[in-house]
């Protein structure tokens, strides 16, 4: 049967044939402005670039980049979504952004620094987690 090849893969890497396949497909679409709505949740962090009908023109998630896992809710995997999502909103001509947040996972913030490092403006950030005003429902009494 012969040798068995072992193939070892650096988990904390974004798969390279996956970001290239994701940079391969470009919109036709020329867009100046846009909507980002970043869904960031303990385990996965998906971002939607819109237009201002509300329209999704591309998206991502770090799923989708071959984070596998635990992590796929970390910051460095939101980030490495958000700069690929960057380079492709800057090919399609995107100049300036409106940015929702929603979830509490800890992508939230990493996405948009990286949305900002690639060259890209925020006009408004608006988050719109779900906050319940309720609250759990109480214990029952204790029977003695």
């Amino acid at each position: 049967m012969g040798k068995k090849r072992v193939v070892k893969k650096d988990g904390t890497s974004v798969d390279k044939n996956k970001a290239s396949r994701s940079l391969a497909r470009s919109t036709k679409k020329r867009l100046d402005h846009g909507t980002l709505y970043i869904i960031s949740t303990y385990n996965n962090t998906s971002v939607n670039l819109t237009d201002e009908k509300g329209n999704s023109v591309m998206w991502s998630s770090s799923g989708s980049l071959g984070f596998k896992g635990a992590k796929k809710g970390t910051p460095f995997a939101a980030g490495k979504v958000a700069e690929l999502l960057a380079e492709k909103a800057i090919g399609s001509g995107i100049k300036d952004i409106d940015v929702v947040l929603s979830g509490v996972g800890a992508g939230r913030e990493a996405a948009v620094r990286a949305f900002i490092s690639k060259g890209i403006s925020l006009s408004s950030v608006r988050d719109i987690t779900p906050v319940p005003f309720n609250g759990p429902r109480p214990r029952k009494p204790r029977r003695v």
